[in-house]
């Protein structure tokens, strides 16, 4: 054996090569425990793990996520941060928060689409981070007169919708058909439509789909086959098995919006958010 073998084998060598090998280990390990998973570190900068991670959005709507499965969600609905993506009725800003950064820093376009009125929270979100929201568009939906403007034909990769195709059936003027057609018309051929809604149980009576916020798959489908589009899968990602459906004030007794306010609350936040079909759209080409 050579002098150079034996002293690379010597206990000494030996003793200090391990302490090498672990304080490098320590090092490993603590570089990787201060990046936690799902922390804007972790991600990449214009990435859809980034947007949800985002400390832009409000601590409110993030405590939501457990029930609305952001990241799964989208990833569904195949939306990319290069693409023009409208957000049908988008309320007070929940998914606004995460899809608008996602697409306008990544090059792409959102609109916030909705009757004027409808606009009015995404505004006050709007208005609270100017250089984060500056570069939203808005847009008159459904469209109704000449001088509203609307999302351009053909110029929409995804469309997505959240909870919201009950509003269009309710009321004494339902305007469902309509709304279908337009996002139809708004999308390139080839685009996707993403529907979330409440669903109601295929056996149970229809006229429930005008006053308790559920509708059936079969109706949403309808609806959108008869405007062009074809349904190319559906997802259980927003599936909740606890959710009964027979509520006194509709889904609206169930969280967020707990109608009953402190009557029975336990019970219906034990139970959460209602059971969502989630559905994906294309408009053939």
């Amino acid at each position: 054996m050579s002098r150079r073998l034996s002293l690379a084998l010597s206990p000494t060598f030996l003793s200090l090569t391990a302490a090498v090998s672990l304080a490098g280990l320590a090092l490993t390990t603590a570089s990787t425990a201060a990046a936690p998973k799902n922390s804007l570190a972790a991600a990449p900068k214009n990435s859809l793990a980034a947007a949800i991670a985002s400390p832009s959005r409000t601590a409110v709507n993030v405590a939501r996520d457990r029930y609305r499965h952001p990241a799964q969600t989208l990833s569904f609905f195949k939306i990319k941060p290069s693409h023009t993506v409208v957000e049908i009725f988008p309320g007070g800003g929940w998914y606004s928060e995460i899809i608008a950064p996602y697409v306008i820093n990544g090059g792409g376009t959102y609109y916030a689409a909705a009757p004027d009125r409808g606009l009015n929270g995404f505004r006050k979100l709007a208005a609270t981070n100017a250089p984060l929201y500056g570069r939203a568009r808005t847009a008159a939906f459904p469209v109704r007169a000449a001088t509203d403007t609307g999302v351009p034909a053909g110029t929409a990769d995804v469309v997505v919708t959240f909870r919201n195709v009950h509003n269009w059936m309710m009321g004494d003027a339902p305007y469902a058909d309509l709304a279908f057609k337009q996002m139809y018309a708004m999308l390139k051929p080839g685009g996707v439509l993403g529907v979330e809604e409440h669903r109601l149980p295929e056996k149970a009576d229809a006229a429930l789909e005008k006053k308790s916020g559920y509708v059936k798959v079969s109706t949403v489908r309808r609806l959108a086959e008869a405007a062009g589009f074809k349904l190319v899968a559906s997802s259980e990602i927003n599936a909740n098995p606890r959710d009964t459906k027979d509520y006194p004030e509709g889904v609206w007794t169930l969280p967020p919006t707990f109608t009953l306010k402190d009557k029975d609350r336990a019970r219906y936040a034990a139970i959460g958010e209602s059971d969502r079909m989630t559905l994906r759209f294309v408009k053939p080409r």
